[in-house]
């Protein structure tokens, strides 16, 4: 198949893990069915862990040389795929209500829009709070909120995590 990538290199290691299971079985029942302080299962016991230890070894640094060095991130791309998922309506929850945040994210789905193009529409939020709540690097930290009211209407702060200690 033409452009089909074949991840050789990532099989092996899972070769590798799949030995040092059985390997950390063979130390386990070795270590097990030795007597009193005598273990005549000693020999099969270092064996085994010297196999795993080594081939584990080989399997990381292959995997790091031929697979790992060099990978980098296309930002954008991701960076689209983040903005693009209805999953982060999740995150607009606390700030437009369970009601309409579960609106936009059937609408996103239906319609293909994104919830961030339907918040705005919508007019629930400005595009300057919606940048700043639906920021990837915000969205990956804990965070409490506190739920008030001003005038009738529900306000949504962010609330520091207490210091433990």
């Amino acid at each position: 198949m033409p452009g089909k990538v074949n991840p050789v290199i990532p099989e092996v290691v899972n070769q590798i893990a799949f030995e040092v299971i059985g390997n950390d079985i063979t130390v386990s029942f070795a270590a097990e069915a030795g007597q009193l302080q005598l273990n005549a299962f000693e020999p099969i016991i270092a064996h085994s862990l010297f196999k795993s230890v080594n081939h584990l070894r080989a399997g990381c640094l292959t995997l790091a040389s031929k697979c790992v060095n060099g990978i980098t991130a296309n930002r954008e791309h991701l960076r689209r795929g983040v903005e693009n998922s209805i999953g982060i309506v999740t995150a607009l929850n606390p700030y437009i209500g369970y009601a309409n945040a579960t609106e936009i994210a059937q609408e996103a789905l239906v319609t293909g829009q994104s919830v961030y193009d339907l918040v705005l529409a919508k007019k629930l939020l400005t595009r300057e709070q919606l940048d700043q709540i639906l920021q990837p690097e915000v969205l990956t930290q804990p965070r409490a909120f506190a739920v008030t009211s001003v005038a009738g209407q529900p306000q949504v702060e962010n609330v520091a995590p207490k210091e433990i200690g």
